[in-house]
Formats: C-alpha cells, sequence, structure tokens
C-alpha cells in the first residue's frame, strides 16, 4: 500500500485505483498474455491452500490442479481462452465455478496486458430472489411522470431488493458536492434528506471510476483488507476495472464515523456524465454477490433512462418556449430597422430569450436597459471590464462578484451574468442578469475535514465525527444559467448577425443607387447651370440696352434695374451652383496649408469689399492644415465672410478667428457678435439654398455654407455652429489630427 503523507488535498490526489490490495472477502489473480500468473492476493492461500509466492510465475494450469476443480480441470483455461473470441466480457462474467464443494462467481477483466481472474462467493437463493423482484420494482419505479416521486419510488423498491438499512438518492452538484433528494431508511434512523455533503467526501478521481464501474460495494469497513503480491510492481498495478479492489483508507475512517459497517452504491449516468448515485447503507456487514450486483445495476440504468427522458421532454418544453420567442424577435428584426426597437419595444423582448430578471443592449454607444439592472454608472464600469476581460462570444456565471469584485454593490439584482458579444470591435453586446438567490445549504455535518496526528505520529485527515445538520447561508449567487437559455442566446446572436448582414446589404445597394443618382445629379446640374449663364447674361445685357433708351419712361427704367439685379442675383446662384457641382467632382490635392496666410489675404480682401472703418478682425493661434489649398481657402473665405457680413449691422462688429488644438483634431472656430440664427435655422444652415429667415436684404445665394459642408467632408472633418439670436455665432471646422500629420 502507498503511503501518503495527508494533507487537505489529499483526497483528490490519492491513487485510489492502485491500492495494491482487494478486498478480503475474494480471491484475485492476474495473468499474463502467456497465461503464467503474475500476481496474486496473499489470501489465495485460503483457496489454494498455496502460499501467494509459490504461485506467482506458476501456469494456469498449475493454479487449475491447485484447486481440485469438481468441474473439469480446465475450466478456467477454458474461460480464458474464450475472452479472446467475445467482444465484450459482459457475455462471460460472470461463470459459476466449485471450489473445495463452496460456489464461486469467477469473474474476468481485462488490464492493459493481464487478465483479472477474480473469485467471490456466491449467496445462495440471492440472485433467484432479487432478479424475481426486479420486475415488479421497475413497474413500481416507473409508475409516475415526476422526477421526485419517481425518485423517491426507486429508493423505497432498492431498499426491498437489497435490504439495507438506508437508501439515499444523492445527487452531484455542477461543483462536485451533493445533495441527497431522495431517501429510504429504517425508521429509528435520522432522516439526511436533503443534506448536502462536500465535494471532498467524494473526490474528483472517485467520481471519474464511479463512471467506469457502475456499482461498488464495500461488504465490511472491519474486515483488513488483502495484499497484492508478484510482479510487476503492485504499487502501479491498475485495479480500476477490479470487482475486489479495495477501498481508500479514508473513505473507510469516513464510513466508520457515520456509523457504517457496509456500503454499495449504483451509479446514475445522465448524458454520459455522472448524474448521481444511488447510495446504500448498512449498519451491520453485508455482502452482494456478483450476480445480485448486476441485477442492481440494472435497475441503475433504467433510473437513468428515465431521468433523461424525464429531462429531454421537461428541456424540449423549455426549448419550445424560448424557440417560439425567438421566431417573434426574427420576424420583428427583419420588419424593424431598428434592431434597437426590434429587439426591445415590442411584447415579446430580450427579456423572453432567458429566464433572467433584466437585459441591457449595447448598441451603437447606446445602453437599452430591460426589466430591473444595475444603473448606468455600474453597468459603465463593468462594461469596461468586460471589454479587457472578455475573450469569448458567449460567457455566463452564477457569481459574478467572485471574478468582479464590485458587482457586490448590486447582487441582489445580477448576481447572474450571461454576456453575449454581437461586435467586440464594436464594443456591441448584450447582457442579461438573473438575481442573487438567497439559499440556505443544510450540510450533513460541518464540511471542514480536520488534519489530526495518528499514534504512529503520521498527519492525516479525519473525516469528520459529526453528521448533525450544519447550515450555511449562501450569497451572491443566482440560479445557474440552463443549456436552454444558453443555447437560445447562441440561436439570437445567429438572427442578429444575419439580420445586420441584410440590412447592411440593402443600405450598400441603397449606397450605390444614391451613388449613381448624386452622379447623375451633379451631372444635370452642372450641365444646366452651365447652360443657364447665356441666357442670364442676355437678360442683363438687354436691361442695360433698355435702361440706355432716351425715350424709356422713368417707370420702364426703374423695371429694367430690377431685372438687371435679378438676373444678377441669378447669375450669383449659377456661378455658386457650379463652384458646388465643381468640388464634388474635384480631386482633392493635399498638402501643408499654412492658414495663417492665407487668413490674412482673406482678411485684407475683406478691408477692400467691407472698407477698414467697418472691421474688426482680430486673430489667434492659427496652426497649419493638411488639405486642399484652393477647396480650404473656399471654407475660410465663406465662413470669414459670413462672419463680417452678418455683424456690420452692429454697433461695434467684431470677429474673432482661432484654432485649438487638442492632440486629436484642430478645431478652427469663427466668432462674430452679428445678427445670430434662429433655433429652428440652425440644424439646416448647410442645406443647398438655405437661407435663414432673419436675413432681411443682406445679399446671399444660400449655397456657400453648403459648399463648406461638401468642402469638409472631402476632408474628413466636421462643420457646425453655435448662436445666440442678436448676440452672435461662433462657426467651428474641425479637421482630424491624422489628417494633420500626413506630410
Amino acid at each position: 500500500m502507498l503511503e501518503l503523507k495527508f494533507d487537505l488535498n489529499n483526497c483528490d490526489l490519492e491513487p485510489i485505483h492502485i491500492p495494491g490490495s482487494i478486498q478480503s472477502h475474494g480471491y484475485f489473480i492476474a495473468i499474463n498474455q502467456e497465461e503464467f500468473i503474475s500476481c496474486c492476493s496473499e489470501n489465495i492461500y485460503e483457496l489454494s491452500g498455496l502460499q501467494a509466492v509459490d504461485l506467482i510465475g506458476k501456469s494456469l494450469k498449475y493454479l487449475e490442479r491447485s484447486l481440485s476443480l469438481q468441474d473439469g480441470n480446465s475450466l478456467i483455461s477454458e474461460m480464458v481462452r474464450l475472452t479472446k473470441q467475445v467482444d465484450h466480457l459482459e457475455q462471460l462474467n460472470p461463470s459459476l465455478i466449485t471450489i473445495k464443494d463452496k460456489p464461486f462467481n469467477l469473474i474476468i477483466t481485462a488490464s492493459e496486458a493481464l487478465l483479472f481472474l477474480e473469485f467471490e462467493p456466491i449467496v445462495v437463493d440471492g440472485s433467484s430472489l432479487l432478479q424475481s423482484m426486479i420486475g415488479r420494482s421497475v413497474s413500481h419505479m416507473l409508475k409516475d411522470k415526476n422526477l421526485n416521486v419517481l425518485l423517491n419510488n426507486t429508493s423505497i423498491q432498492v431498499r426491498k431488493i437489497i435490504g439495507f438499512d438506508r437508501i439515499m438518492i444523492y445527487r452531484f452538484a455542477p461543483d462536485g458536492h451533493g445533495e441527497v433528494v431522495s431517501e429510504s431508511k429504517s425508521e429509528n434512523q435520522d432522516s439526511w434528506l436533503g443534506q448536502h455533503f462536500p465535494a471532498s467526501d467524494i473526490p474528483q478521481q472517485a467520481r471519474s471510476l464511479y463512471k467506469i464501474n457502475l456499482t461498488r460495494l464495500i461488504a465490511d469497513v472491519e474486515a483488513v483488507s488483502s495484499k497484492i503480491l508478484g510482479f510487476p510492481d503492485v504499487k502501479s498495478l491498475d485495479l480500476t476495472h477490479s470487482q475486489l479492489r479495495s477501498v481508500s483508507p479514508i473513505h473507510i475512517q469516513y464510513l466508520k464515523n457515520m456509523g457504517v459497517a457496509s456500503s454499495f452504491s449504483i451509479s446514475l449516468i445522465f448524458r454520459g456524465e455522472l448524474w448521481g448515485l444511488i447510495a446504500c447503507h448498512n449498519y451491520t456487514p453485508k455482502f452482494i454477490d456478483y450476480r445480485s450486483r448486476e441485477s442492481a445495476k440494472l435497475i441503475g440504468e433504467i433510473l437513468s433512462s428515465a431521468l433523461e427522458f424525464r429531462q429531454e421532454e421537461s428541456d424540449q418544453q423549455i426549448h419550445e418556449i424560448f424557440n417560439n420567442h425567438l421566431v417573434k424577435l426574427s420576424k420583428q428584426l427583419q420588419k424593424n430597422d431598428s434592431l434597437i426597437d426590434a429587439l426591445t419595444k415590442h411584447k415579446t423582448n430580450l427579456l423572453n430569450v432567458v429566464h433572467g430578471g433584466g437585459a441591457v443592449f449595447v448598441y451603437e454607444k447606446r445602453f437599452v436597459k430591460l426589466g430591473i439592472t444595475p444603473n448606468s454608472a455600474q453597468i459603465e464600469s463593468l462594461m469596461k471590464w468586460i471589454q479587457a476581460k472578455s475573450r469569448k462570444s458567449i460567457f455566463h456565471t452564477n457569481n459574478l462578484e467572485a471574478i468582479y469584485p464590485p458587482a457586490k454593490a448590486f447582487r441582489k439584482t445580477a448576481s447572474g451574468l450571461l454576456l453575449l458579444v454581437i461586435s467586440r470591435e464594436l464594443n456591441e453586446y448584450i447582457l442579461f442578469f438573473k438575481p442573487e438567490q438567497l439559499e440556505t445549504i443544510s450540510w450533513a455535518g460541518n464540511p471542514t475535514k480536520q488534519i489530526e496526528v495518528g499514534n504512529n505520529g503520521l498527519t492525516h485527515i479525519s473525516p469528520r465525527k459529526s453528521f448533525e445538520s450544519w447550515a450555511e447561508t449562501v450569497v451572491g449567487k443566482s440560479i445557474n444559467w440552463s443549456l436552454e437559455e444558453i443555447q437560445a442566446v447562441s440561436k439570437l446572436k445567429e438572427e442578429i448577425v444575419y439580420s445586420i448582414n441584410l440590412k447592411a446589404n440593402a443600405i450598400r445597394l441603397m449606397n450605390e443607387k444614391l451613388k449613381e443618382a448624386y452622379e447623375e445629379l451633379d451631372t444635370f446640374s452642372y450641365t444646366i447651370s452651365h447652360d443657364l449663364k447665356n441666357p442670364v447674361s442676355a437678360i442683363k445685357v438687354f436691361s442695360q440696352l433698355l435702361m440706355r433708351d432716351a425715350s424709356l419712361s422713368e417707370r420702364g427704367k426703374q423695371i429694367s434695374r430690377h431685372i438687371e439685379d435679378g438676373a444678377k442675383k441669378m447669375n450669383l446662384m449659377i456661378d455658386e451652383v457650379l463652384e458646388y457641382s465643381r468640388i464634388g467632382r474635384a480631386e482633392t490635392a493635399y498638402s501643408m496649408v499654412d492658414v495663417s496666410v492665407m487668413i490674412e489675404r482673406i482678411i485684407t480682401e475683406m478691408r477692400i469689399v467691407f472698407h477698414d472703418r467697418f472691421l474688426n478682425i482680430t486673430v489667434g493661434n492659427l496652426p497649419a492644415i493638411y488639405g486642399d489649398s484652393a477647396m480650404l481657402m473656399r471654407v475660410f473665405a465663406n465662413l470669414i465672410g459670413n462672419a463680417v457680413k452678418y455683424s456690420q449691422h452692429s454697433h461695434s462688429p467684431k470677429v474673432h478667428i482661432e484654432a485649438i488644438n487638442d492632440g486629436k483634431s484642430i478645431c478652427y472656430q469663427i466668432t462674430d457678435n452679428g445678427i445670430g440664427i434662429k433655433p429652428v435655422d440652425l440644424p439646416r444652415i448647410f442645406d443647398l439654398f438655405k437661407r435663414m429667415s432673419n436675413v432681411g436684404q443682406i445679399e446671399g445665394s444660400g449655397v456657400g455654407l453648403a459648399i463648406v459642408k461638401r468642402i469638409m467632408d472631402k476632408h474628413e472633418g466636421k462643420v457646425w455652429a453655435e448662436s445666440v439670436m442678436n448676440e452672435g455665432s461662433v462657426f467651428y471646422a474641425s479637421f482630424k489630427h491624422s489628417k494633420i500629420n500626413q506630410q
């Protein structure tokens, strides 16, 4: 037996599959491929009359002669040969063999290059009695569809079949700890129904063995195990598939502390994983022979199938509910142009996809909240953490504060988080929340194991001695996210991505059509404007000729002057439209532009047009900009010209020009104290032919600011305005820093 220096983690480290010994109620022999004995249990003397050391290295024939078999000297050899002809050893096991007038079950199992031969006594009439009860018990087990009733019926029927003092159905939680969910017991015993047991009581490597060995018998906790002797080194002999494998001393002490003398378990497998155990305890030693254990295994397999069937029924119902909601959401996504409206503004919305308390849709730099959620500041902080930490497209937890401590502040609202990533690059997510589910867990004794020093001075774990109820209140956790919820959210992502792609394709197609229409309109406006210049010029010339006619009355001359003024105004508008169209068609020639020189030139021209006495123009910092010099000249000429034009009627006209560099952009500001812009006009001042309603007789075409906007768009910049009526306006022209340094 390996000597272990136990610490609190030894339960998960103990090599229970290579104990180097067997339980002493049976006998063990291992043979190699040449049918020679490699090792055997020390108690083989009781069966053969030969010491184990005398059998090691001997042939299988020698063993048969020493056993004086009554059923023929070659029975064991024949069974071994048959193992090479069958697909599953279960077809051979067990074989009835009589040794010294005593019936035994011979169980053959394979382990790497060895065959294990295990001899177990047969309980007379036990198997037939058990098998006769199986049929009746199964019908009683399955008579109700309710899961709790099914489990209760099973525990009652198993107790009737094997006669143990206590039968428990023990279900494992995702973290490995277990709960007694059904129980059948003697009247004088305390109930353990609803009690929880820590994961360390049945550690991970033990749970793995339960998936392989569907039944496990410990016949007598007081019995001394029998060592295995032989070659190779028995310390590495894997007894995973052995029926007689001895028991961990930690587990033996655990059972003794519970007052249990014998235990038997039947594994319950659900979808390939260990769902739980039918755990059977007896308070006196009790042996169950191999055939009886196999019959009991059938009970476990039937219950496992029933569990799967019941769960699949329940899952299917939930799946159909979620799927119906997803179908409605899909239709809403197709009908609504807005993704946010489709998922949040209808009776069927994001909250119908999961059994949650709240949801947040993070899309297009907006937070849209549904149900009960953390506040906006808490969501913003959580989103920063998600953006830094999240790498999965779907992530879920029922204990958010364990990985994100600030969540403790809103645990009542959002202890559970299910995160759906729509686009990590665009920071677009859907967050589903579940509230805290306070839970008081009743443990079967304090689950903490204690370290003790034994009589030999070695440190070891002492399993707890008290199994009296010990309560613990669990905080900060929500109900777990179900597989159906996760699948529904995954399906929702597919629908959203599909909808986004459809809308993107529609927008792309629309943009292509708009581009074609825009180019056609651009060409049309250029052609029409160009062709209009000749007749407008003719109108202007004819009106001037009329005014020179001496016979024309004063009224006629006045009309002619109006015609000439109209022709001039129309000619100005045509020139502006031609310029607007030319800018749209022109290629951009980028270079570094000295804006200070450009603005000085514009101011000089303004002084000539408006006379020095009307101008008070000041300038501040005027940094260079990377752009098209001719186009930028038009931008600043228009903005400065407007500032001067619309402030010239003020008592003391003032215009100030300067730029602010914030490291990301350079923003030019042109400030005046003119007539201002009405709030109703402000959103549309950059539209073509749009003039303010309060300009009066101040000349203008309504095209200048539209030209400015078009030039700024070509430079990937922004232009906007702020204004207060009768106090003045500020026009802003902002250029990206990335466009500033491209020399």
